[in-house]
């Protein structure tokens, strides 16, 4: 009775509350446990009660089958099902044990009674339900993982020393971490739960191995994270297939890839990837470096992802917002765009400085037409051959995977009349998809189901993909606006040939304004717009989406918005502060 009633008075809402309202809980209370991986609750259930966590942690969902998402986790001490319970309705989404949990249940009656004898008991419930509904995920750190369990599949690998550093780059963020190994291999559940609320991260550390300690770093972990040699090989299957700990079966697994300067590659990232079944890859190239610090900031939650629309030559801007950025020592942590803005955010992703992107746009876009390659239409005005050649030309064979920047590029499967989201494999040929406007240069065909084209088509400012993708801030760059179509190019307007004649084959022929113009008129231009915590809109009135010689023009309205944005937020801003480190290791989702 006393071991109850203590963990009744560490329950939050339930603490200050009488004795009596203390022996009426516990006279009320349904203690259970549940096992890792099994649910709580599915979404659509009806509501039967308020859950609490007692020890342990779960995991919430949206969705459901392969579609789920997760939302977050719910901690010891924690309500659960207090929305649907008090509005009465089926719950909203699908709740499960991330490891063994012990739990209490009061029933609708049995809390209604608590409320009239602790009225505070509601105040402070309706105080968190509104602090969660206002903080969304993104920006609750309670909705990040705390407890990470490092595997190392090599005994060259010291796991001590890598999570250490991680300790280090975290402590710099102002968190607090700390490193757990076979020490602890008899610890109760209930000295883990301490270990998280004393902690902003814990690391239990271990090789693979068949040991107690081994399994127990998988039952216990929010997430895994398998770190592996770039210059080693997988063994099939990597981990054992008989463990069925519920981050693995929730698919909570990183690949960390270890970089010893210049590696032989015995497999690919994707091979390594598809051996431990991973959700993301992430790259380490040093120690103590940039990559620590930008691994450090993805277990804060403080990652800043950058996404840039498509629009044209309108979208050199993104170069000059960009530049500021780095000036403002602002870290961009995940990148990816549409059409000309996944170009772009492919050269920052490719590790270049501020003068190399410059240089190859310039030389790409501004002093000669790629699209000058101009045919009798079957499918497009131009073969695409001068695109695809400049794409291999500075893109070359590079995989999005191993990319020094997490990326992605949207284009649109016009057979599903939906978005393709690039995550990973060639990244030239991602990007040749997301440029592909219709009628302009010819679609990408990906097998008997997926014709694709231009991205702007159905999502020009993918800042939704960015959500699902990345649990941080987000800074959107939309340079895309209706009114950039002049109606004057259309009256007496010369046949090909005529037009060639008279401006030769460097500026496009009007037919590719209207046809940009008219691939896009559906698209919602407020789209992204609201989920992004800064917004950038450079203002460009006189760059239309083919004025390909505007660079300098666009790219200094880019800069100047962005600082100016910057500075709006500078007070109450939700960015990390700035940074003196800029490479990044590579995040890549697989699509």
């Amino acid at each position: 009775m006393v071991s109850m009633n203590r963990h009744l008075e560490d329950i939050p809402i339930l603490r200050g509350a009488s004795a009596e309202t203390l022996a009426a809980a516990e006279a009320e209370a349904e203690w259970f446990s549940l096992p890792g991986g099994w649910p709580l609750f599915h979404a659509g259930e009806a509501s039967d009660g308020l859950f609490f966590v007692v020890s342990g942690s779960l995991a919430a969902f949206r969705g459901s089958g392969k579609d789920q998402q997760l939302v977050g986790y719910i901690r010891a001490g924690e309500p659960v099902g207090e929305m649907s319970l008090i509005a009465g309705d089926g719950h909203s989404g699908s709740v499960y044990a991330i490891r063994d949990t012990e739990m209490v249940r009061f029933s609708r009656a049995a809390f209604e009674r608590l409320v009239d004898l602790h009225p505070q008991m509601m105040r402070e419930l309706a105080r968190l339900m509104l602090v969660r509904a206002r903080q969304g995920p993104r920006k609750n750190a309670r909705a990040e993982p705390k407890v990470y369990a490092l595997i190392a599949t090599s005994p060259t690998i010291d796991l001590r020393l890598r999570a250490q550093t991680l300790v280090e780059a975290l402590a710099k963020l102002g968190k607090d971490a700390c490193v757990v190994g076979e020490e602890a291999d008899d610890m109760l559940s209930a000295w883990f739960d301490a270990l998280e609320q004393d902690h902003d991260a814990v690391f239990l550390i271990s090789p693979i191995a068949d040991t107690t300690w081994f399994r127990t770093c998988l039952r216990q972990a929010d997430r895994i994270w398998i770190l592996a040699r770039s210059d080693a090989a997988p063994s099939i299957p990597l981990l054992p297939e008989e463990d069925h700990s519920p981050a693995r079966q929730f698919r909570f697994v990183d690949l960390v890839l270890l970089h010893h300067g210049m590696d032989r590659r015995f497999a690919s990232a994707e091979q390594w990837r598809r051996a431990c079944d991973a959700t993301r890859i992430l790259h380490w190239r040093g120690l103590a470096d940039d990559d620590a610090d930008r691994l450090a900031r993805v277990i804060a939650g403080s990652a800043t992802g950058l996404v840039l629309s498509g629009g044209g030559a309108r979208a050199y801007a993104h170069i000059g917002v960009i530049r500021a950025l780095r000036d403002a020592g602002t870290p961009i942590d995940v990148i990816g765009g549409t059409s000309m803005g996944a170009i772009v955010a492919a050269c920052y992703a490719m590790g270049w400085d501020d003068t190399e992107i410059e240089t190859r746009i310039r030389r790409a876009f501004v002093e000669s037409n790629p699209l000058g390659d101009y045919v009798v239409p079957v499918v497009s005005l131009s073969r695409g051959r001068r695109v695809e050649t400049r794409l291999a030309e500075h893109f070359g064979d590079t995989l999005i995977e191993d990319l020094h920047v997490p990326f992605f590029a949207v284009s649109t499967n016009l057979v599903t009349a939906s978005p393709r989201v690039h995550r990973s494999g060639c990244l030239r040929d991602a990007l040749r998809a997301s440029i592909s406007l219709p009628g302009i240069l010819p679609p990408v065909v990906d097998g008997a189901q997926s014709l694709l084209v231009d991205g702007a088509v159905v999502m020009n400012f993918p800042v939704d993909v960015m959500k699902e993708m990345h649990r941080g801030p987000i800074i959107g760059v939309d340079v895309a606006r209706r009114s950039t179509i002049d109606p004057m190019d259309f009256v007496d307007a010369p046949d090909f040939i005529g037009w060639v004649t008279r401006k030769g084959f460097q500026a496009a022929p009007p037919i590719a304004s209207l046809l940009m113009h008219t691939a896009t008129l559906t698209v919602d231009p407020w789209m992204g717009r609201d989920s992004a915590d800064l917004l950038v809109t450079p203002e460009m009135a006189a760059v239309d989406l083919r004025d390909w010689k505007k660079f300098d023009e666009a790219v200094a309205a880019g800069y100047e918005a962005t600082v100016a944005a910057l500075k709006r937020r500078s007070e109450d801003s939700p960015l990390p502060p700035p940074a003196s480190v800029r490479a990044a290791p590579v995040v890549s989702e697989t699509s």
